[in-house]
């Protein structure tokens, strides 16, 4: 059975939405539950990941409403946080490891932090029985993989292309998907550019596909209510996930 995570931005367009969500995708078959943190500058997001992330900081989000949901949250479904290095650093990472800890968050994803300057990171949160997620790209070399992946735990993140999230594009990844397998047996999950047109293709070889942008398109669609929005997502993420199984 090929797994599915599913991305959602925290406090968009409120918390009790966000947990209510959650809580569905739980039961729609979502494996894994990406909390994304919002921040102003999300380097790796493409403009319908940025806008919600926007939105929510605009509406107040603060990382005790994360804490807070992820109470709620992470003991029904595995979750992590997504986020960007600056507020992890600002706040302290024992901040983020302690409470994640408390509501049995299992990770955390933070793409802009390079595997040099990760190293250290991801030694105290192994030390917490939290893993810190590796990406691959497409554009890595043999040799760097095998340095990428040494380490991994969880599952490796497998960017489908270079570039932003959203943005559609397919580049081949039979090579980077045998480069990995022969060095680690850990899980490979492809994310960017997944949605139900795309979710099929992008499963061939691994293990789990990561979907954001095309559930993020329906919570930013003001002509549906807040249930309507949680029902079609529900109702993508179990067409997704039966999909990547066919």
């Amino acid at each position: 059975m090929k797994n599915l995570v599913a991305y959602i931005t925290t406090g968009y367009p409120d918390l009790n939405f966000t947990v209510d969500l959650a809580l569905s995708l739980a039961e729609s078959g979502v494996d894994t539950l990406e909390l994304g943190i919002p921040f102003s500058d999300p380097v790796a997001d493409g403009p319908v990941i940025e806008k919600a992330s926007l939105l929510s900081l605009q509406n107040g989000f603060k990382l005790d409403h994360l804490f807070s949901a992820s109470r709620q949250i992470a003991p029904k479904i595995d979750t992590l946080w997504m986020g960007y290095f600056n507020p992890f650093y600002h706040k302290g990472i024992d901040l983020f490891i302690d409470e994640a800890t408390k509501s049995e968050v299992n990770g955390f994803i933070i793409p802009d932090l390079p595997l040099e300057e990760a190293r250290p990171y991801k030694k105290i949160m192994q030390e917490n029985s939290l893993a810190l997620i590796d990406f691959v790209a497409p554009t890595d070399s043999t040799e760097r993989i095998a340095e990428l992946v040494d380490n991994a735990d969880k599952f490796i993140y497998l960017v489908a292309y270079a570039g932003i999230t959203g943005a559609g594009k397919s580049e081949s990844l039979e090579r980077v998907i045998e480069d990995i397998r022969k060095v680690t047996q850990t899980p490979v999950y492809v994310g960017f550019g997944v949605d139900e047109n795309t979710a099929k293709e992008k499963a061939q070889g691994v293990d789990g596909v990561i979907v954001g942008s095309a559930f993020i398109k329906i919570l930013l669609d003001e002509s549906l209510s807040s249930t309507n929005k949680i029902e079609k997502i529900s109702r993508l993420a179990k067409e997704i996930k039966e999909k990547i199984n066919e």
